[in-house]
């Protein structure tokens, strides 16, 4: 196969990370994830977001920008953790919608984010991840980060909500929809190996086969 560019996207804990990992592994693909402990404005986000989510989503941006432009261009097949499609169209929307973004902000945002884009490579797929909000919210109390320790059954849905509108207008490349809530390809070989037939029968232009 071909050098081949994937994107994984997805709700919060549905398995973005874990599923980058593992078919990045098995088909010896360059692997990339979000910033999180080099971001120098995490913790004041945190501390006060309606102050520093602009800064946030400005520096998220170009990281993912970067990312974005290295893996595309980068002789090897690439998968990557988060697209930078999400951090405008769910992130910072979410931002928008719940207060913690200034109209004014998120205008800028949105304008500098479109000129970003609009210069970017295509992905070759986009693997969209989904479980249940329950699910999600159980395997964020399970795993107990500090950092996520504010996440509610709410906010996730509203995530979830801008989600599904996203991938409905989602154009650029063709769409791979696992839901992850009957997955365990962390410790089921079987469920690994099925997730990479569908992505390399996806990519080969197969009809996708729906998980029963």
């Amino acid at each position: 196969m071909s050098k081949r560019f994937v994107l994984v996207a997805g709700n919060i804990a549905s398995g973005k990370t874990s599923i980058t990992e593992r078919v990045g592994g098995r088909l010896g693909w360059r692997t990339a994830f979000e910033s999180v402990a080099d971001n120098p404005y995490l913790a004041d986000f945190y501390a006060d977001m309606r102050q520093w989510s602009f800064h946030l989503q400005i520096f998220f941006l170009g990281h993912r920008a970067e990312q974005h432009l290295e893996l595309a261009r980068a002789p090897e097949s690439a998968i990557a953790d988060r697209s930078i499609y999400e951090d405008a169209n769910i992130f910072a929307r979410a931002l928008y919608h719940l207060g913690s973004l200034s109209e004014r902000d998120y205008r800028a945002y949105r304008h500098v984010f479109g000129l970003v884009t609009a210069g970017l490579p295509r992905p070759d797929l986009l693997l969209y991840l989904k479980a249940p909000v329950p699910v999600l919210l159980e395997r964020i109390n399970q795993r107990g980060r500090s950092i996520e320790s504010g996440i509610t059954a709410e906010y996730l849905a509203l995530l979830e909500t801008f989600y599904e509108e996203w991938i409905q207008a989602f154009d650029l490349c063709p769409i791979l929809s696992l839901r992850t809530d009957d997955l365990d390809f962390v410790n089921q070989p079987e469920h690994l190996q099925i997730v990479v037939q569908r992505i390399q029968d996806r990519l080969a232009g197969k009809e996708e086969v729906v998980f029963g």
